[in-house]
Formats: structure tokens, C-alpha cells, sequence
């Protein structure tokens, strides 16, 4: 099974449902969530990495800034998904920062002595936690290379397959990603214009090799992309 497969599999797992404190016996009576609004932070860089964090609703951006003050985004999590991990692997500061997309987000923080204690009582938790840790590691490798040696309509299309991997519903030998990114968003995530996406997913759409609205995208076949 190859990388990209073993990445579909683990990210199916809703780890809100799996981790958040509410849900863990002992540990909901002294639990609160944590509400934001669209454009709020959750953490900014250099701040304490003494959580982690798990999200109940709404989107997460995850990014940086480069020296000239420009922004880098590096990822954008949904419901069920877990941000904030590196400080399992014993980052201090924060390096990145973590923004609220959406009104009404909601999320689950868990501090890192609670997180270290529910791994240690169970491996195998335990283990997919840290694979998903190496499997973002690698992600964010790949998707550097691609910045630097291939062209945008190549970045669109690693996008969309990666995006397929972890996200995509198997129909038959379609495809169906359920679309929570905008043209901005690709855009950001593979360093390339809003027009340039727009221009590109609209040729795919017309050699009929995607199908895609404003909540779902849908791949003919991943193999032929």
C-alpha cells in the first residue's frame, strides 16, 4: 500500500470523535470548547505550544509568514481534524499560525500532558497519531518541491489528487471530493493566481476530466489525472 493510500485511510478518522475531552470518560466535566469567528487566531508564532487542538466545526488555516511579511498557507483543516500536533514532537514556540475561516468555528483544546496520556494508554492511537504527524511532514515536502520545479497546472493537479487521497469517496471508478476550498484557497495552497485556477479547472471540466461546483469536485478518473 503507497503513501498516498495509507494517508486516505487515516484521514478518514474523525479524531474530534475519537479525542476530544467532552467525549473521554473523566475527562468532560472539566472541559470547554472554545468558539471563534471567521478571521479570528486561534494561536499566533512564538506563542507557547502547550496544546493541541481538535476541530468541532468550521475551518482552520494553518500558515506563516515569510521575512517580507507575506503570508504562506500551508494547510486548511475541517471538521474532525487535528491541529497544533507538533508540539507531540516537542516544538516549544509555535512556528505557524492557526486562523478561524469560518463564524460560528468551534474548537476542542486539549493540553499536551492530557493528549500524552491518553496515547499512553493506548498504542495504537498512539502510533496513528504519530503516522499522521510523518504524513504531513511529507505533504508539506512534496508540495515545496512541487512549488519549485513544476508549472501551475501541475501544482493544480497534485493539489487535486492529494485532495482526492484524503478527502475522496470511491464511485465506482469516479472520484467525489466534497469541496470546501474556494478558487482563492487552491490558489493559496499551490502559489498560483485565483484566475490561473479558475482558468485551469474550467479546462479540466471541458476535456471531461473533472466535475466540480461550489460544494463538490467531482474526478472521472484519478488515475487518468
Amino acid at each position: 500500500m503507497n503513501e498516498r493510500s495509507n494517508l486516505w485511510f487515516f484521514e478518514d478518522v474523525d479524531l474530534y470523535e475519537v479525542l476530544c475531552p467532552h467525549k473521554v470518560a473523566g475527562m468532560k466535566d472539566n472541559h470547554t470548547f472554545v468558539d471563534f469567528k471567521k478571521d479570528e487566531f486561534i494561536y499566533f508564532p512564538d506563542q507557547p505550544s502547550d496544546h493541541v487542538y481538535l476541530i468541532a466545526d468550521g475551518r482552520i488555516k494553518i500558515g506563516g509568514y515569510t521575512e517580507d511579511g507575506r503570508e504562506n498557507i500551508k494547510t486548511i483543516l475541517s471538521k474532525g481534524e487535528m491541529f497544533g500536533e507538533l508540539a507531540l514532537v516537542g516544538e516549544e514556540k509555535r512556528s505557524d499560525f492557526a486562523l478561524a475561516m469560518d463564524n460560528e468555528t468551534r474548537v476542542c483544546p486539549m493540553s499536551i500532558d492530557d493528549m500524552q496520556m491518553l496515547m499512553a494508554e493506548n498504542k495504537p492511537l498512539s502510533l496513528k497519531i504519530f503516522k499522521l504527524i510523518g504524513f504531513r511532514i511529507k505533504k508539506l515536502e512534496r508540495r515545496i518541491e512541487s512549488l519549485v520545479f513544476k508549472d501551475a497546472k501541475s501544482r493544480i493537479i497534485d493539489f487535486l489528487k492529494d485532495l482526492a487521497y484524503e478527502k475522496g469517496k470511491k464511485v465506482g471508478f469516479e472520484t467525489l471530493i466534497k469541496n470546501n476550498f474556494t478558487h482563492q484557497d487552491i490558489a493559496n495552497l499551490t502559489g498560483t493566481s485565483r484566475q490561473t485556477v479558475t482558468t485551469i479547472l474550467n479546462e479540466l471540466k471541458e476535456q471531461n476530466v473533472i466535475n466540480f461546483d461550489r460544494r463538490r469536485i467531482l474526478i472521472r478518473d484519478l488515475k487518468s489525472l
